[in-house]
């Protein structure tokens, strides 16, 4: 049964490597070290990678015999802000990636799913699917700004880091208003 043929990549998108001049023979290798700016929607709701921030390349293009396999990092730019305190969040992640790439026709390309490993198109690799999975799974789903950030004050919303140490907030229970009154009248 012939697998469904997937849209044609375009060569210069900066996600996409052109594999011809790495000989289709297991063991030959070359190395990819580039920068490339980062594609729209690469992260999560609280914090991901700017569009356009550059992602540096660090990579090795192996030969195998059922394809190539990518290996290497990818060095990105992430903001967002703190899940506790809602201030402004902006470091860096380095990401391992390591995608086998089936050649078309091969046993793997035959015998697995289109969705389990990535394909060749021609000479052409798509690594945006591979450095998306990565990146978005290395980031933490509630970021914060340090490990013991106190957050917000669940009654004003002030920064607790900014607030005094004895700061509070008289609690009264609604059920019992109407007696801390006759307590204030003996005053």
């Amino acid at each position: 049964m012939p697998k469904n043929t997937q849209s044609f990549l375009d060569p210069r998108s900066p996600l996409v490597l052109d594999t011809r001049e790495l000989p289709r023979r297991p063991g030959a290798m070359r190395t990819v070290d580039r920068v490339v700016k980062a594609p729209s929607d690469l992260g999560l709701e609280l914090i991901g990678v700017p569009e356009g921030a550059d992602l540096r390349l660090d990579l090795r293009l192996e030969s195998v015999s059922e394809g190539v396999l990518v290996s290497g990092t990818v060095d990105v730019p992430v903001t967002g802000e703190c899940g506790r305190c809602l201030r402004p969040i902006s470091d860096s992640v380095v990401v391992n990636i390591q995608e086998l790439y089936a050649y078309a026709h091969s046993t793997t390309d035959e015998t697995t799913d289109e969705d389990e490993i990535g394909r060749l198109q021609g000479d052409l690799i798509d690594l945006e699917p591979a450095v998306r999975d990565a990146v978005v799974l290395e980031l933490p789903t509630n970021p914060v700004c340090r490990a013991d950030c106190p957050g917000l004050c669940p009654e004003c919303g002030g920064l607790l880091d900014d607030l005094p140490a004895d700061h509070h907030h008289e609690q009264v229970d609604p059920r019992w208003a109407a007696l801390s009154q006759l307590n204030n009248e003996g005053d």
